[in-house]
This record gives C-alpha cells, sequence and structure tokens, in this order.
C-alpha cells in the first residue's frame, strides 16, 4: 500500500503497487502513520519524496469503497465519503505542518484529493506527458470541501487558473502545468522525475534547515488554509545572536 524509505537525509514515502491509489481510511491511516515515523526521525537537512508506483499518483477518494460499505443506501454512501473528506483534511495537515521540506513526484495522474495531495507538498515535479492533474468534481456533481478551495487559494497564484482547474475541470498535463505555475519542474521520464526530486531534496537537505522553524515559514505564509485546518503559528527564534 505505502512503504517508507530514509536514504542519507531523504525520506521517501511511496504509494506502492499497480492501482489508482485511491484514498479510503485504510491508505489515508497508512500515509498518516508513515508521515509520522519521518516526522520521528528527522533531523536538520531532512526532507521528504513522496512518490507513487503506475499510471496514477493518486485517483482521488475511493468512490467504490464508500458504495461498498454503505450497505446499498445511498445517504450512508454519503456519509462515508464525508467520513473521508475529514480523515484527509487532517493528512492535509500534517503535510502543511510538516518539519522538513516536502517535494511530491508526480508521475502519473492526480485527480480530485489526489492533486490536493500532490499540491499539498511544498514542491511538485510531473512528467510532462501521461501525467495529469484534474479536478473532477464539477463533472461528477460534487461540491468542494472548504479546505480544498483553501489549499488551491494558497498554492495556486493565479485566479484565472483556479477558475479552469475547478469550474471548468480542465485537465492539464506537466507542460501546462508548468506554464500555468501548478508544478516546479517537468521532466520526459519516471526516473528523471523522480531523479530530480531526490537532487532537489539533497540540494535542499545541505542547508541543514530546522524542521520546526521551516515548518512555521511555510504555515505563515497561508493564513487562510491554517485556520482551515485548525493549525496554529508560533514565534520561534533559535539563531545565536
Amino acid at each position: 500500500m505505502c512503504t517508507l524509505q530514509k536514504r542519507n537525509n531523504i525520506f521517501t514515502l511511496t504509494l506502492t503497487g499497480p492501482t489508482d491509489h485511491r484514498l479510503n481510511p485504510t491508505l489515508i491511516s497508512s500515509i498518516r502513520s508513515l508521515l509520522a515515523e519521518a516526522k520521528s526521525q528527522a533531523t536538520p537537512g531532512s526532507v521528504l519524496v513522496t512518490a507513487a508506483e503506475g499510471r496514477f499518483f493518486s485517483n482521488g477518494f475511493d468512490l467504490a469503497w464508500a458504495n461498498k460499505n454503505s450497505g446499498g443506501s445511498g445517504a450512508e454512501a454519503v456519509n462515508l465519503l464525508r467520513h473521508m473528506v475529514e480523515l484527509f483534511k487532517d493528512l492535509v495537515a500534517d503535510l502543511v505542518n510538516f518539519p522538513m521540506p516536502t517535494i511530491a513526484a508526480v508521475t502519473g495522474h492526480a485527480a480530485a484529493a489526489g492533486m490536493m495531495l500532490a499540491i499539498s507538498h511544498d514542491y511538485v515535479i510531473m512528467k510532462k506527458d501521461k501525467a495529469v492533474f484534474y479536478m473532477s468534481e464539477v463533472d461528477i456533481g460534487m461540491t468542494l470541501p472548504d479546505y480544498f478551495t483553501a489549499v488551491m487559494r494558497a498554492k495556486v497564484a493565479r485566479p484565472e487558473v483556479r477558475r479552469d482547474v475547478l469550474m471548468r475541470a480542465m485537465k492539464v498535463k506537466g507542460e501546462e502545468a508548468l506554464a500555468k505555475g501548478l508544478v516546479y519542474e517537468v521532466y520526459d521520464s519516471v526516473e528523471e522525475v523522480v531523479e530530480a526530486s531526490v537532487r532537489l531534496g539533497e540540494e535542499m537537505g545541505k542547508r541543514k534547515w530546522d524542521g520546526e522553524v521551516y515548518a512555521e515559514i511555510r504555515k505563515s505564509l497561508y493564513p487562510e488554509l491554517i485556520g482551515m485546518l485548525g493549525l496554529t503559528t508560533k514565534e520561534l527564534v533559535k539563531a545565536r545572536l
């Protein structure tokens, strides 16, 4: 389902297997558990890279899981979807409050909550083709959780890009995502994306930043989002004056 590996200062969290990595309670819990493990081992200069095997980075919430466990009740399926929305909110909060730089290596499609997972990282490095960002909610008839729109306002600077992604359900490939400011870099192959993500992590790791200070500076950039996620900020002075 997912694994965590540490090499030097780089933690690599990988969504494993050929599935579309749908976000259900089990996968969300597994990712959060591995994030907690990385956090517990963090030292100055640690960096997180999140990657996924197969054709998908993540295809969003596991609607089939909600239907399967609803007992045939449409109302219960909706309740189970709401439950996943609340669980995923805690995962987004983990990433926004994470005490190290975070990089998403997106080598496959990232749809709906899967796109939210990707852009909740500090940097996104994406494959040029056969990897698509897609917010499907208007297509399937579902409004957005309030923290989804807060993530979009925090992470996507241009209003027209937010409009097209959310209100036109535009499918955005890597090079277009780069032009629209949705990603940091794009590369031709899966291997190049992963290598570039690790390389960026190693460059930042050499700076030996204090993770707690890094997280506080990150949160200070997104006041609306951290309020929505129930996070707070604090002043830290760890420099030798």
